[in-house]
């Protein structure tokens, strides 16, 4: 399957925070420093998601997505977490990483296809330690782009 997702360096980000809505905040502002989107429409529209029904995927992971036009194809930031935040996933396990994915308006099936994507990386028990592992952003970018080649090979 082809996804092809985007994502820079300046996307990854380490921090401490204490809530959920932090966690969309501080994905927005990833998004503006690394694709400057504008932080406001991101964040509304993770939060317009994100009050559909939890974006915790479980596993420790969250994927909070939404639509913007604003992009040309599906883009990701990653936050990985100093502690875990409650995300209100199914299995109750606290989120360490969460993946911001904003996709085209029209994206229809390329969003679905590029979340199926994020999902079955982290449904990979070895990808998921490698990742809640990574000891700096560069590592984790790394780990990100070598999956995601792979996935689009």
């Amino acid at each position: 399957m082809d996804v092809n997702i985007k994502l820079e360096p300046e996307a990854i980000g380490f921090a401490r925070l204490a809530s959920s809505q932090q966690v969309l905040d501080h994905l927005s502002q990833l998004y503006a420093k690394a694709y400057g989107l504008e932080p406001a429409e991101v964040l509304d529209g993770l939060e317009q998601r994100e009050a559909l029904g939890s974006t915790g995927f479980g596993r420790g992971v969250a994927i909070p997505h939404c639509r913007s036009s604003s992009v040309n194809r599906p883009t990701m930031a990653i936050l990985k977490l100093e502690q875990p935040v409650d995300f209100k996933s199914v299995d109750t396990v606290p989120v360490s990483l969460a993946f911001g994915l904003v996709s085209p308006e029209s994206a229809g099936a390329t969003h679905l296809h590029a979340l199926a994507a994020i999902s079955r990386m982290v449904r990979d028990e070895a990808m998921l330690v490698a990742l809640t592992e990574a000891p700096d952003p560069d590592a984790l970018f790394g780990l990100l782009t070598n999956q995601l080649l792979r996935d689009a090979a």
